[in-house]
């Protein structure tokens, strides 16, 4: 007790994280490129280019281009620039921050990861990892093992099959060209992929949009699924006083007719919103204080000028879908005490309402029912959201695979018992090996996030330390769920009723995975999820 207090006292656990996210910043801003013509940047938009020329401007560097960095591996622009040798240097400029130099965060790193290390013994735990994970869905750092080693040879076989896709048509140009080939190369990937996506799946924004109003998406679609399934009633009521005038409340009314709840929808952005979508419960739910829940779903969706119609991409559409079964978990808590209420429930835990709900855009009967012309009424034809489905599809070996290897890094570091941390010198060469000892050293695929920025794990005292994989771990509980549906009758009140019951009312009364094994009758399955990604050829099995 007393060395934890000397620990505390010290505030090393805090500060560490705090000058590691400083100095990041501070990175980030230093390895901006600069390009000095506009040639260079052909493939960009005017609109990118006047972008990059007034961050060079604002740097003193009037007359060049500067492309800033975001803190992701992969950048923007890389699926854009024309020019390769300009794509190297973005590439190289991100991938290569931290390491070294006066914005070097390796010590920081290996500060951190020891801390941890030495916290988690002196709290009684054998690794930084079982600390937090004590409290997760997945429970022991076994079971996060367990589901990562089998995702990563499905998804990167995959990325290999995608990347001779791409070598082929890289191939194909230099031929038709008569000029050099080449071997395809981290900052190519973006580029050549999507050329292939175009030659595959042509379509556009354009051509969706039409079918996607805001009123029936919401309305027609995502209410009208959870009045079908549910036995819900939604009445907007325009009398009660909202916080901006382009918000709306519905009365949720329950399947036996009492009133459930409110449901605010705030769609558009606007100056002083920040970006993004979300859910909030504004009252949560507890039998302790009688509360009824009112949660809200928040979008930033930009508002078209007065009289025309609001039309959506199809993210825009999955991204409804997906905040309002984070609402409907609100809505649906049946607990005694509000800690515990709705969507109080572990991180690997709290996205799998939410990505569950988005099936439902999908569904025949939900689809027919909102996916309209908003001028003439006529269905979306199915060619053309065939399409949109199939596109889902693609690339996911290079998404799941660059996932994979940052959630893989995170544990690798995390599961270290005190004196088995790396020192400084040492991230390199750990970072090295724990990618090719997990099989996800594919060169042209690099994690998501480096050791050196990445943010989510070493940014604050715990983050999402050892907890990064709850993503994915989250999507195979809801894959799991969307294949239970499939194979239950799908839209039916009686499936609602049982997921409600055994999932949705129960918040964090009781164990997280208990509640999952309860409806779904096994451990997770990451069969499903292989599916839903289209990353054929792994070995399926269980997550736990």
């Amino acid at each position: 007790k007393q060395e934890l207090r000397a620990l505390n006292g010290k505030d090393l656990v805090q500060r560490r994280p705090k000058y590691f996210r400083q100095l990041v910043l501070k990175g980030d801003n230093a390895a901006a490129i600069v390009v000095d013509t506009k040639q260079e940047l052909d493939g960009l938009s005017d609109a990118q280019i006047a972008t990059a020329a007034e961050a060079a401007k604002s740097r003193g560097k009037e007359g060049k281009y500067v492309l800033t960095l975001l803190n992701t591996t992969g950048q923007p622009a890389l699926a854009q620039l024309k020019n390769r040798a300009v794509r190297e240097r973005l590439y190289k400029a991100s991938a290569g921050r931290g390491w070294g130099g006066e914005l070097d965060t390796t010590k920081l790193i290996a500060e951190i990861v020891k801390l941890r290390a030495d916290r988690a013994k002196l709290l009684g735990y054998p690794t930084h990892a079982a600390y937090v994970l004590e409290d997760e869905t997945a429970l022991t750092a076994d079971a996060v093992n367990n589901m990562l080693n089998q995702l990563a040879p499905a998804a990167v076989a995959n990325a290999r099959r995608e990347a001779a896709d791409m070598q082929q048509l890289i191939d194909e140009q230099a031929k038709a060209n008569a000029t050099p080939a080449f071997q395809l190369q981290a900052w190519d990937w973006d580029f050549y992929a999507e050329q292939v996506r175009a030659k595959r799946y042509a379509y556009d924004d354009a051509q969706v949009r039409p079918y996607f109003e805001l009123n029936r998406v919401l309305v027609d679609g995502v209410l009208f699924a959870a009045q079908e399934l549910y036995g819900l009633k939604f009445k907007e009521r325009k009398d009660l006083p909202v916080y901006q005038q382009d918000v709306r409340v519905f009365e949720v009314t329950d399947r036996d007719g009492s009133q459930l709840g409110l449901f605010l929808f705030d769609p558009y952005a606007r100056s002083n919103k920040r970006g993004g979508a979300w859910m909030n419960s504004f009252v949560e739910q507890s039998r302790l204080f009688g509360n009824k829940p009112v949660v809200t779903n928040t979008l930033n969706i930009p508002k078209p000028p007065a009289g025309q119609p609001t039309l959506l991409t199809w993210d825009e559409v999955t991204t409804t879908f997906h905040e309002f079964g984070h609402a409907i978990h609100g809505l649906f808590s049946s607990v005694q005490y509000p800690q515990f209420s709705g969507t109080n429930v572990p991180r690997d835990f709290v996205e799998y309402p939410s990505q569950y709900n988005e099936m439902w855009a999908t569904e025949p009967r939900v689809l027919a029912n909102y996916a309209k012309h908003h001028q003439t009424g006529a269905p979306m034809p199915k060619a053309l959201m065939d399409k949109v489905l199939a596109a889902q599809k693609f690339n996911q070996g290079y998404a799941t695979t660059e996932y994979l290897a940052a959630a893989i890094l995170d544990q690798r570091y995390h599961q270290l018992p005190p004196g088995k941390t790396p020192a400084a010198g040492d991230i390199a060469a750990f970072e090295a090996d724990a990618l090719k000892s997990a099989g996800v050293d594919f060169a042209p695929v690099p994690p998501r996030y480096r050791s050196t920025y990445f943010l989510h794990i070493f940014s604050s005292p715990i983050g999402y330390s050892a907890g990064y994989y709850a993503y994915i771990w989250s999507e195979v509980l809801a894959r799991d769920t969307e294949h239970w549906f499939k194979t239950h009758g799908g839209l039916k009140r009686e499936n609602g009723d049982l997921l409600r019951s055994k999932v949705l009312s129960k918040g964090f009364s009781a164990d997280a995975l208990t509640i999952f094994k309860d409806f779904y009758g096994t451990a997770p399955q990451i069969g499903p999820l292989l599916e839903a990604r289209g990353l054929t050829g792994g070995t399926e099995g269980s997550a736990n």
